[in-house]
């Protein structure tokens, strides 16, 4: 493994055995040198893994990434960088498994998004973080755009570096234009009209048949992002919501610009750029898809049940 500040490689795998034939040693190494070792990786990969590592097991930070990271705009602040800074001296090893066979397509641009970020936010840190890839399974596109976030690929060949390096190609390609729901109810609002864009997102995510529970969290995320539309993003806004897939989603669109690709993902006590509005958000919902440029931001975020 490389001993540059920050380390990002890609393991592609096809089967349990080279799985662990790239993730324990990487453990092991890692607790033989005394440096923190956190895996997040999905539940099933998680039990395969943990087992095999065996008695070191004790002195890893495990967490399901199916859960921790199901929003995958909530990686970086919420499980790495969360991890990562609790141990500022020495080198933090992590091991993180965002993209696995049942990522639906509209996850998917989330997904590729976050493995590119995360070569900016991590830039020039004493970090490794392994993405597993499960090859047998995953899309050649997930394959390539894999080769495009990850500096170093490992495979049954051995270690090299990635000719097809590119994250910014990435963070660029799936900045899209979000597709048009087929069946939306919207309402316009100005920073007057906040305390009615509360009412509308409770009435209708209601009417959707999101569960009670999750009312008010879209609420909030809801008037967190109409908020930074009045403040950020020309002062006024539109909001639309629907169902889909077993969703209730809800979009919030304005004319403003977002220039940091890293808004809503750093901590909220590190950052001076902003963005606490979208960390929020992050933390509060599913699964967040965002388009930003010359016509403005669409943010759009995703409940279950």
């Amino acid at each position: 493994m490389t001993r540059d500040a920050f380390a990002h490689p890609a393991l592609f795998y096809r089967d349990d055995a080279e799985y662990l034939a790239g993730t324990v040693p990487f453990i092991r190494a890692g607790r033989a040198a005394g440096e923190p070792v956190a895996v997040a990786v999905p539940g099933d990969r998680l039990t395969v893994l943990r087992a095999a590592v065996g008695r070191a097991a004790a002195d890893v930070s495990w967490l399901d990434m199916s859960e921790a990271g199901r929003n995958p705009g909530r990686i970086i602040p919420g499980v790495l960088r969360a991890f990562a800074d609790r141990h500022t001296t020495g080198r933090v090893r992590i091991i993180g498994e965002p993209i696995w066979p049942g990522r639906s397509a509209t996850e998917y641009p989330a997904c590729a998004q976050h493995e590119a970020l995360i070569n900016l936010a991590f830039q020039g840190r004493d970090v490794s973080i392994l993405c597993p890839y499960d090859v047998s399974a995953l899309d050649d596109v997930v394959i390539a755009d894999a080769r495009a976030t990850h500096p170093v690929v490992i495979d049954h060949d051995g270690e090299r570096a990635s000719g097809d390096y590119a994250p910014d190609r990435i963070i660029r390609a799936y900045n899209r234009p979000l597709p048009e729901p087929s069946d939306a109810v919207e309402m316009t609002f100005d920073l007057d009209a906040l305390p009615r864009v509360r009412e509308f997102v409770t009435r209708w995510a209601t009417h959707l048949g999101l569960a009670p529970h999750a009312v008010g969290d879209l609420e909030l995320a809801a008037n967190e992002l109409a908020a930074n539309s009045c403040l950020h993003g020309g002062g006024a806004g539109t909001i639309r919501m629907w169902s889909e897939d077993g969703q209730v989603v809800c979009e919030v669109r304005d004319t403003g610009i977002i220039t940091d690709p890293l808004a809503g993902r750093r901590p909220a006590d590190m950052s001076p750029h902003g963005g606490r509005g979208i960390l929020m958000v992050n933390h509060l919902a599913d699964l967040v898809r965002m388009h930003t440029g010359p016509e403005g931001t669409a943010v759009r975020v995703f409940f279950r049940g």
